[in-house]
């Protein structure tokens, strides 16, 4: 089988290769997915230059998130799954835990407890990225905060995957956003997809603004993914007692200065607020939630998607040896749609 495989630790261009590999056997509890479509995410390119919070060994086959194809074999005793069933992996490491089987590769072994059964009408676009954004944006705004109907919740980057997605999820569940964009030709696409209200901070001052929408009465829960100064006003603009989960630092991309790795809390609304920062990783979600709360939560998820509510925007398919062009694409300023690895559908294949 072709394996896109990143002998060392570096800049995605300088490290992957494209090579030759045999396919792989699952043991007890596992499957041998052969994969058709599984998506170059920025985080995958970050553990491969060692900045992520975890690391593989190398060289290491590329993709620590999802993908999704048809089970191939199954292993001694691997029941609740079938030969030629279509499954999301949600391939992303649990820390702590075991290391997983990269899924930049034509055939991946993954535990059955992993594997997602999904229905042929959702497309391939669709299915190989259920097991991350999606995921993410249910994970916030349901479980780490418990947003209720009626009240209000603050997030940054509006415009971000996730932040359309929490839009969406927002609107399903009758919850008030405020959705911070940088940019003032976002505004009007974030109304459209249901955002109640935006902020610009391209003119606008996040901290009044958030006052004058939500009065007296104050917001007290925020998700925050760009960390730096602007997570810092998030905090600012919350009531006392409020809280932000901070899930991403899109100020600190490719950044090296550790002071711009930060978010300047006041300590003063730390003590006297109690306000609250914390932060959110899904792979540490997954080393502490139980195979059961996983499976729950991707099956809600598989719900949202399949039912409509949650709209996940297609992405740009590349044949796996034009790899180059996928990882430039995922981390172009503006690029748009997702990098999709494409692997060839159909074509015969066989277990080692």
């Amino acid at each position: 089988m072709r394996a896109l495989v990143a002998g060392e630790v570096g800049e995605p261009d300088d490290v992957l290769r494209l090579e030759t590999r045999p396919v792989p056997r699952p043991e007890a509890g596992q499957a041998l997915l052969r994969v058709t479509a599984t998506p170059v995410h920025a985080s995958d390119l970050h553990v491969l230059r060692g900045r992520y919070g975890f690391s593989p060994e190398f060289p290491a086959v590329g993709g620590y998130m999802e993908c999704v194809g048809r089970i191939e074999a199954l292993g001694p005793g691997t029941e609740g799954l079938r030969i030629g069933e279509r499954v999301v992996n949600a391939a992303i490491p649990a820390v702590p835990g075991p290391q997983v089987d990269g899924t930049w590769q034509e055939y991946v072994v993954a535990d059955a407890q992993r594997l997602l059964p999904v229905p042929d009408r959702l497309s391939d676009s669709d299915a190989c990225q259920l097991a991350v954004n999606p995921l993410t944006a249910l994970l916030l705004v349901t479980r780490e905060l418990d947003v209720q109907p009626g009240e209000w919740l603050v997030q940054t980057a509006a415009g971000s995957t996730v932040g359309r997605l929490v839009v969406q999820l927002a609107r399903h569940l009758r919850i008030r956003t405020i959705n911070v964009v940088r940019r003032r030709d976002a505004v009007a696409e974030i109304r459209a997809l249901g955002g109640d209200e935006v902020v610009c901070t391209e003119d606008e001052d996040l901290v009044r603004r958030v006052a004058d929408i939500a009065g007296p009465a104050g917001v007290r829960k925020a998700v925050d993914c760009v960390a730096g100064q602007l997570g810092a006003q998030v905090s600012q603009a919350l009531a006392p007692g409020g809280e932000v989960v901070v899930y991403g630092a899109l100020s600190t991309h490719r950044q090296t200065d550790p002071a711009a790795l930060t978010i300047p809390v006041s300590a003063r609304s730390v003590i006297y607020e109690t306000k609250v920062v914390r932060g959110f990783w899904l792979n540490r979600w997954f080393g502490a939630a139980s195979p059961a709360d996983v499976l729950d939560a991707l099956c809600e998820v598989r719900s949202l998607v399949v039912g409509g509510v949650l709209a996940i925007p297609e992405g740009r398919p590349f044949p796996l040896e034009r790899f180059a062009e996928a990882v430039s694409s995922a981390e172009a300023p503006a690029h748009g749609a997702k990098p999709l690895l494409v692997l060839e559908d159909g074509r015969p294949g066989r277990a080692a």
